[in-house]
């Protein structure tokens, strides 16, 4: 399913542009007039069980919004697996995991950063994450709430957002069975009045009343969804009129949809395979997100190296396959996006690049694009909003 590697783009260090606003994700370079977005890559910097990192820490990237081409900014901010990065509200700021186990330190961290008027990034704060392998963050929709869940310890930290961007933490909420619980994200809803959490060990999705006045997460216990054995909840994303969540299931490669009810509850509608029915080897589903008209949902499948595509019923929210289309590389992690939805990048983890494809808004099909893009170790990608 791989493809072979050809016309790789050689990392460059683009010289520090001089921007004429930080406030929006289009910028402006003052030399040319060109606009450019920036993205944000979280990486690996070490070894670890499941990946040799190899990077330096957070990436900044220009991407052309017209062309879909990426620039390396360079290194941004040098700390210890940051796996997963966040853009604040407004593009003011920029929050991110550092992914520490046991042997590492006390507990995972959580770092903030001002976003500089040339995209580099100020540290403001950083904080105990109140457990290891940090591996998610979510903001809540007024962007006043991160919420930050350790896949190991089952507890998911929550913090307060100030106004300099500085952290403080207000909460540790541990999940049920907390000693077979592996918290892999929070998904808040589109009114701002649920969040949901994937808790991946124990296979199933837990729904929270938020408070947005205190950031204070209630479990109801009657809501709770839980899975088949083995699927392995991930990550989520929710439809654009807010009436469905999407699963991609890590362990039983599955995306399960479910429709919201009344109260924020929950009803699975279905179950659908994130590979095609010939794969019979190795895999696991890692991202999934969905266009920005809302009329297709992607996936990311790691050893079957690919995206997986599919079309939303806007009645049902049920998925139907539309396609499954290779990456350039292995082991495709979180991918994005971009802003006004043209392209999307997928992050391959085990060899170092990042692989462009050009979105057909009809179908929602993916072509690629050459040349493939060499960035050491890239696990997260983060469009600044």
């Amino acid at each position: 399913m791989a493809l072979k590697l050809t016309r790789i783009a050689k990392i460059t260090a683009c010289s520090i542009f001089i921007l004429i606003s930080s406030k929006t994700s289009a910028q402006t370079e003052a030399d040319t007039g060109k606009k450019i977005n920036r993205m944000y890559v979280g990486t690996y910097t070490k070894k670890e069980g499941h990946v040799d990192g190899k990077a330096e820490g957070i990436y900044l990237l220009h991407q052309d919004p017209d062309n879909g081409s990426l620039t390396n900014c360079g290194t941004q901010a040098k700390i210890v697996n940051p796996s997963f990065v966040k853009a604040g509200r407004q593009g003011k700021f920029l929050f991110a995991v550092s992914e520490l186990g046991p042997a590492d330190d006390q507990s995972g961290y959580i770092y903030s950063y001002q976003i500089q008027e040339n995209g580099s990034l100020k540290e403001v704060s950083k904080l105990s994450t109140g457990g290891y392998a940090p591996c998610h963050i979510a903001l809540d929709r007024s962007g006043k709430f991160v919420f930050v869940s350790n896949y190991m310890g089952g507890v998911i930290a929550i913090y307060q957002v100030e106004s300099d961007g500085k952290l403080k933490k207000i909460n540790e909420l541990k999940l049920p069975e907390a000693k077979t619980a592996h918290a892999h994200s929070v998904k808040i809803s589109g009114d701002n009045r649920t969040a949901y959490v994937s808790d991946l060990g124990n296979d199933r999705l837990l729904v929270y009343e938020f408070d947005v006045a205190t950031g204070k997460l209630t479990e109801n216990e009657n809501l709770k969804i839980q899975l088949p054995e083995g699927a392995g909840p991930r990550h989520l994303s929710l439809s654009r009129n807010g009436n469905y969540v999407y699963s991609i299931n890590e362990l039983n490669s599955t995306i399960t949809t479910y429709q919201v009810l009344k109260g924020g509850s929950l009803k699975i509608v279905q179950h659908i395979s994130s590979l095609p029915e010939s794969y019979l080897d190795k895999n696991s589903g890692a991202d999934i997100h969905i266009g920005k008209e809302g009329k297709f949902l992607y996936a990311s499948n790691r050893g079957h190296n690919s995206i997986a595509i599919f079309s939303i019923d806007q009645a049902s929210g049920k998925l139907k396959n539309v396609d499954f289309v290779p990456v350039a590389g292995k082991t495709p992690r979180n991918f994005a996006i971009s802003p006004f939805g043209k392209f999307l990048y997928a992050a391959s983890q085990d060899t170092g690049n990042i692989t462009t494809y050009t979105i057909n808004p009809e179908n929602g099909k993916l072509k690629i694009q050459e040349p493939i893009f060499e960035i050491k170790t890239p696990v997260c990608l983060e469009f600044q909003k």
